[in-house]
């Protein structure tokens, strides 16, 4: 069975609650280890996602998305 992939905000909550267990003394030290290696795996997931939502951004900021805008530019809103 395949792991589902955790969007930004659960794999963020998920880590959290790591830091908060580990910091608040918790869970015995071999645990404390193998969550901290969770909150690695989770660190790296998080980056992966922020890195595509950059991508995404700066093709919309040049054009080649769905919003065409002006770099450094917001779209103008209805009054």
């Amino acid at each position: 069975m395949k792991k589902q992939k955790l969007t930004f905000e659960q794999a963020m909550e998920k880590l959290e609650k790591i830091v908060s267990e580990i910091e608040g003394g918790k869970v015995p030290l071999e645990e404390s280890i193998e969550r901290y290696a969770e909150g690695i795996r989770l660190i790296q997931q998080c980056r992966g996602i922020l890195d595509a939502a950059e991508k995404k951004i700066h093709l919309l900021a040049r054009g080649e998305g769905e919003t065409l805008v002006e770099d450094g530019e917001l779209p103008e809103e209805d009054a």
